[in-house]
């Protein structure tokens, strides 16, 4: 559990500063158009820090860590997010200075964004094993207990 909440963490102080950045990149270079920067901010915020929050969550209550799908999933989303921003940093930036932005950004780009779905296909198959085992243990389903109380013995 401590890896999504350091991961959470990390990603709350790189969102904050890839905000700053935007800001204080596009002022000094007195761009007022549309860049990558912007999105920069949000993707690290939502996918990083508040993915790695739920994700903190659902550990809590599904006992996710400590297999190997949750560290595939781990390794799997975030390199994907690191690629994707980091590319969103590169076509940001060129954008930003007016320079030429090679082809290979978007399209390592998208490669970062095939890894992000592949890790949430990891959890999500995770999740769908823990919720099966404990449906296996836990107590019967409320319309199961009506049926029962139901049915005269």
């Amino acid at each position: 559990m401590r890896k999504s909440y350091y991961a959470a963490h990390v990603y709350m102080i790189l969102g904050v500063i890839s905000g700053l950045y935007y800001r204080e990149f596009t002022k000094a270079n007195d761009f007022t158009g549309d860049t990558q920067l912007a999105l920069m901010h949000t993707h690290l915020l939502a996918l990083g820090m508040m993915g790695f929050l739920i994700v903190l969550a659902l550990d809590k209550q599904f006992t996710l860590s400590g297999t190997k799908l949750f560290t595939y999933f781990f390794w799997f989303y975030n390199v994907g997010i690191a690629i994707t921003v980091a590319m969103m940093f590169v076509h940001g930036t060129e954008t930003v200075l007016g320079d030429h932005v090679p082809e290979a950004v978007p399209l390592t780009a998208g490669l970062g964004h095939i890894l992000l779905t592949v890790g949430l296909i990891l959890l999500f198959v995770l999740l769908g094993k823990r919720l099966n085992e404990s449906a296996g243990a836990g107590p019967a389903e409320p319309e199961q207990e009506k049926e029962t109380a139901k049915s005269p013995a």
